[in-house]
């Protein structure tokens, strides 16, 4: 388990929901976080929970639907003048269910797409040149395990092609210590997953940081965070050795 203490953290949809568990349980670990939310102003009840733990904490506001403002985000972020070396893509979009599911939209599937797949990897495409040169970095990005489920097609095809993304990059990877892996949160009620979800969002802790703590230098596999629901982080992390695909 490597050792994240006063490392750079960037948490996308940092504000809120997995987000913010993920902000505050890296704290813990003694990582220093930059928040990402629509919003700025978004991210000052975050920061305010993060205080006790001691880290320095930034934020950035963008709408993930629009290229120019991520873009305006990530040159705040290179402004701040620190190394990033741990980024959760973790923000996301359902998209619209369509009881007639003949009937899903392009306008729909333009959305998902933009925010679920597109947003990311242009982050992803941000830092990776980065932790490549200096041999060292983390990458988590968020899929999702729904399936066979038409009416809600834009966000699934969204996730799948994140999902290919990131194992088609396990080839260049894999045996370095920059690792890329996705990891699906399960079906939390959340304002994304709604409230008849069968899970509450704190299940999505510890294992929703099991691929960006991993020493193992295996690229391109999916976590699945409810398998590791009551372990500590530790034992979380040790289980995690165990995925391989």
């Amino acid at each position: 388990m490597i050792d994240v203490k006063g490392k750079w953290c960037l948490v996308t949809g940092g504000c809120r929901g997995v987000g913010r568990l993920i902000a505050i349980e890296m704290a813990k670990l003694g990582a220093n976080l930059i928040l990402q939310g629509r919003d700025k102003s978004h991210a000052e009840k975050v920061i305010a929970e993060l205080a006790p733990y001691g880290v320095q904490v930034k934020a950035v506001g963008c709408n993930l639907e629009n290229e120019a403002e991520i873009e305006a985000a990530l040159a705040e972020i290179d402004s701040f003048g620190v190394q990033v070396d741990l980024v959760f893509n973790n923000a996301g979009l359902m998209s619209h269910y369509f009881s007639d599911y003949t009937t899903n939209t392009m306008d729909d599937f333009r959305q998902a797409m933009a925010v679920n797949f597109f947003a990311p990897i242009k982050i992803a495409y941000h830092f990776l040149p980065g932790m490549i040169k200096r041999g060292f970095g983390r990458m988590q990005l968020t899929t999702s395990g729904i399936a066979n489920e038409p009416e809600l097609a834009a966000y699934a095809c969204a996730k799948a092609a994140l999902t290919k993304f990131v194992k088609d990059f396990a080839c260049k990877l894999n045996g370095t210590d920059v690792m890329m892996n996705v990891m699906d949160p399960g079906w939390l009620r959340t304002d994304l997953g709604g409230p008849n979800a069968p899970n509450a969002p704190e299940t999505v802790v510890p294992g929703a940081l099991v691929s960006v703590l991993l020493d193992d230098k295996k690229s391109g596999r999916w976590f699945s965070a409810q398998d590791y629901v009551g372990k500590s982080v530790a034992d979380a992390v040790e289980a995690g050795r165990n995925v391989f695909a």
